[in-house]
């Protein structure tokens, strides 16, 4: 009797947290009708990470269509000495603002909930952060990618003035 080869699940390129589930509802003549909504982020820890938002009638779901979003929605970060942010920076996204700054080696990722969870999974171990106005979840994941997004190391910024780093510095 011969055995057919036996397929290998392929070892996953991110890796995920849950963030948020929110159930929803919406009314219809009959009464309310119960979905949920699932905030995920992904990320390498090697400077790659994006979020995704999945709404389903059930949990499971919900979180493998955030999975799916997040896996779409991927940034490259910028890194330095492959531990914190260039410069500090402030993300703002709706009423939530999140103020990040770089810290020396052994502070750890000073940051709560949602924000954690972006900077753990781009792969930081020293930073601080602070949340300023609202502190909903979901603004907060959308302002900490928005101010990681915009960061910018000291070599595009050289390359970008057509300078040399000394020049810079």
């Amino acid at each position: 009797m011969e055995r057919k080869p036996r397929k290998f699940r392929r070892e996953k390129e991110f890796e995920e947290r849950v963030v948020v589930i929110n159930r929803v509802s919406k009314t219809v003549k009959g009464g309310r009708r119960m979905r949920f909504s699932a905030l995920v982020v992904v990320g390498d820890k090697k400077g790659r990470v994006g979020y995704g938002l999945g709404k389903a009638n059930e949990v499971p779901d919900a979180i493998r269509k955030a999975i799916e979003a997040a896996t779409k929605n991927v940034i490259t970060v910028a890194m330095v000495n492959g531990c914190t942010i260039p410069h500090e920076i402030t993300g703002v996204f709706g009423a939530g603002e999140v103020f990040l700054k770089p810290a020396s080696k052994g502070t750890g990722v000073i940051a709560g909930g949602s924000i954690r969870a972006v900077l753990e999974l781009a792969g930081y171990t020293d930073i601080l952060s602070k949340c300023i106005g609202s502190r909903t979840p979901i603004n907060m994941v959308h302002a900490t990618v928005k101010a990681l997004s915009e960061l910018q190391t000291i070599d595009k910024v050289a390359k970008k003035r057509d300078m040399k780093v000394s020049e810079i510095r």
